[in-house]
């Protein structure tokens, strides 16, 4: 099961990493402040993209079936081409 966790940790140091550019982005902070807010961004970058391929990966294993990667076509929920349901649930409904 996934961890909701990992979820968590990446939109918090995305937030983070915002409140961060948008603080340099004012220019009101000293050289140190600067290097101190650039270093903590690098590293929330770093956390961020680690996240990101990892989130990938799953993906790909999901869609990977018999060792080849299948294309997802969501299903059509407007009900121009047929129904998102299975020919059982179609019946069920009927």
């Amino acid at each position: 099961m996934p961890r909701k966790s990992s979820a968590i940790d990446f939109e918090r140091s995305l937030q983070e990493l915002e409140a961060l550019v948008e603080k340099m982005e004012t220019g009101n902070l000293s050289l140190e402040e600067s290097l101190k807010y650039f270093e903590r961004g690098i590293g929330l970058t770093r956390l961020c993209q680690k996240a990101l391929a990892e989130a990938e990966q799953k993906v790909k294993i999901l869609l990977e079936k018999e060792g080849r990667l299948e294309t997802f076509e969501p299903p059509d929920l407007e009900g121009n081409e047929g129904s998102p349901l299975g020919p059982e649930e179609e019946r069920k409904n009927d």
